[in-house]
């Protein structure tokens, strides 16, 4: 007997603006940066290739800005009661911009072949996989090997872009000449692009969801200069300035401006969390207390506002607050420079100078350095900060050859899929700065992550993810700081644009521009 999981379909799609009717036509002008080095997006990953590819691909579903699941190539979906059987119901009537039919075919292809081949994240949720198959046209069935918790969690367009069959079967995926002239199912068709200045991609009139997109058109417009990127939006070049365009000390004076709008909606899915890493290997940074000390030191509500603007929010723990099970109970560190004193004198540090490898990203993040040596200065703790470009600093974590650093990472939504990779034992591997760099290990750890994936009970599942987060909360592996704000930043008649928990990245079928 099946247990049907379909959402109540209607209850589930975003809400539009006091429910307005769109206004067809027009253009959205929007920065991207950098320039992506391919819109192939079963290929590449990144940010910027995500954002823009977004609106040519499509995966089988959506998520909205609580990470529950929406329609989007699959209109419905079944989960057997054992947890091992998933099956999607695809949507009728699709056609790849080429104009061929989409089937269930491009699903099995792209999962089974493509993907398996080319995406790292998306290959190690398909290890848990036994078979996909297509018994119609309209179907897909995934079968697993054992129950996964978060497997309906993985199908959004970044994590499974469904691929043309028809285009790359039998190919060599990475040199096929369409990875040049993208072809999807998506509400946009790409263009034209102009190396170094812009992406313009126009409406796909044959598009399955009928009466969308709203939108003529989207023009990306390549500026490599974060203060140049500030004068577009001021000068009317640009409507749309996606999170992290600009300076954060610019985020104040253009939000400020004029028929401006601004939200940190549309990161709930990444939910991007900033935190400073130590190496529990060595040094003073393998006592628990001291690191305990950091925390207790580090002034993350001046991080915050000094910093980052008064954007994001101090994080408590391991899971940043947008993603599935996090525990708001759990006791966030305070800042108490006195008891950090304290817990420095427990640990029996003896005044060594730690070597701090700060990420290379910018003029924020070497504020965020140097606002960290003063506070461990304040408790007596003396630290070197050690500068490098952004090859050297992935060297050194993946040589783990540091005391201290700092980095941002992406959650998923759900721990199994970005929160364990960094704390349990399995991952920790030299040669990778993705992993677990600091070098935790605790097998009670190891066994509450397996637990919490290895279930779709969710009690289950919440249960054991609490116990991982008290846990690691006095551990303390990592220095955890903030669970980060990046504001988009457009006119405010541009209705629309973010209406699920992955924001610009999901693509502008839902938006439109208000006259």
């Amino acid at each position: 007997m099946r247990r049907l999981l379909t959402a109540a379909i209607a209850g589930l799609l975003p809400a539009t603006s006091a429910m307005a009717d769109p206004v067809m036509g027009g253009r959205a002008n929007i920065v991207v940066q950098p320039e992506p080095p391919s819109l192939m997006l079963g290929l590449v990953q990144n940010a910027p290739t995500q954002m823009v590819a977004g609106n040519i691909y499509e995966g089988l579903l959506r998520y909205d800005t609580k990470l529950n699941p929406m329609p989007s190539l699959a209109k419905s979906w079944e989960i057997s009661e054992d947890g091992l059987t998933y099956t999607f119901h695809l949507e009728d009537g699709v056609k790849w911009h080429d104009g061929t039919p989409f089937s269930s075919a491009d699903v099995v292809f792209t999962a089974d072949v493509f993907l398996r081949e080319s995406h790292p994240r998306f290959r190690a949720v398909l290890a848990h996989v036994e078979s996909i198959t297509a018994p119609d046209d309209n179907t897909v069935v995934f079968k697993l090997k054992s129950a996964f918790g978060p497997f309906l969690n993985a199908f959004e367009v970044g994590s499974m872009p469904i691929v043309p069959k028809h285009v790359y079967e039998g190919t060599d995926f990475a040199t096929n000449p369409a990875n040049n002239t993208p072809i999807g199912t998506g509400p946009f068709k790409l263009d034209e692009w102009s190396k170094g200045s812009y992406i313009k991609l126009v409406k796909n009139a044959d598009y399955w969801d009928e009466g969308k997109p709203y939108l003529d058109e989207i023009y990306w417009h390549v500026i490599p200069d974060a203060a140049s990127r500030a004068v577009a939006f001021e000068t009317g070049q640009v409507d749309i300035l996606p999170g992290g365009s600009i300076e954060n000390f610019d985020v104040p004076r253009i939000t400020a401006l004029e028929n401006t709008c601004s939200t940190e909606s549309g990161w709930e899915f990444f939910g991007p969390q900033s935190w400073v890493w130590m190496n529990n290997r060595q040094g003073p940074t393998a006592s628990k207390e001291f690191r305990q000390a950091i925390m207790y030191a580090i002034d993350r509500d001046f991080v915050r506002d000094a910093l980052w603007n008064g954007m994001g929010k101090v994080s408590t723990g391991p899971f940043a607050g947008s993603t599935r099970f996090y525990d708001a109970s759990i006791a966030p560190f305070s800042y108490d420079p006195e008891k950090a004193k304290e817990l420095v004198k427990a640990s029996g540090y003896d005044g060594e100078v730690l070597e701090f490898v700060p990420m290379p990203y910018g003029e924020t993040w070497m504020r965020l350095a140097e606002v960290i040596k003063q506070n461990l200065s304040d408790i007596g703790v003396n630290v070197d900060i050690v500068s490098t470009d952004v090859a050297g600093w992935n060297k050194r974590l993946s040589d783990w050859d540091f005391d201290l650093s700092t980095t941002y990472l992406f959650q998923y939504g759900d721990p199994a899929l970005g929160v364990a990779r960094t704390y349990i034992s399995s991952n920790i591997a030299k040669g990778s700065p993705w992993n677990n760099v600091a070098g935790y290990s605790n097998p009670d750890i190891d066994a509450l992550f397996e637990k919490g994936a290895g279930t779709i009970n969710t009690d289950e599942r919440a249960a054991a993810y609490t116990e991982v987060q008290r846990k690691l909360a006095e551990d303390v592996p990592v220095g955890w700081l903030l669970d980060m704000g990046f504001p988009t930043i457009t006119r405010c008649n541009v209705k629309d644009l973010i209406t699920t928990g992955i924001g610009v990245n999901d693509g502008f079928k839902n938006a439109y521009i208000e006259k």
